[in-house]
């Protein structure tokens, strides 16, 4: 395995968090926030896990890997309706 390839594998491995994150939101576990938090403060954090996402995937080792992006494409729309809806 070139170092590329590594390196391509552990950003997608590390930008699962922010996949995750997104999906427990959407499907209503907030267990990631204190209690309290106002949805402003939710949406700002889908906000920046969207923008982490969509920056990990610009990367050169990252968009030249073949490993299947869908997880992380998804996790992207799936914040921004997320977001629409609830703003």
């Amino acid at each position: 395995m070139t170092e590329h390839v590594r390196d391509a594998a552990r950003t997608l491995n590390n930008a699962m968090d922010s996949v995750n994150l997104i999906n427990q939101i959407n499907e209503g576990d907030f267990s990631y926030f204190l209690p309290g938090y106002t949805q402003e403060v939710v949406n700002r954090r889908v906000q920046e896990n969207v923008q982490h996402l969509e920056i990990i995937l610009a990367y050169e080792e990252v968009v030249e890997d073949e490993t299947d992006k869908t997880p992380y494409t998804t996790a992207i729309a799936t914040g921004k309706a997320y977001i629409e809806e609830n703003s």
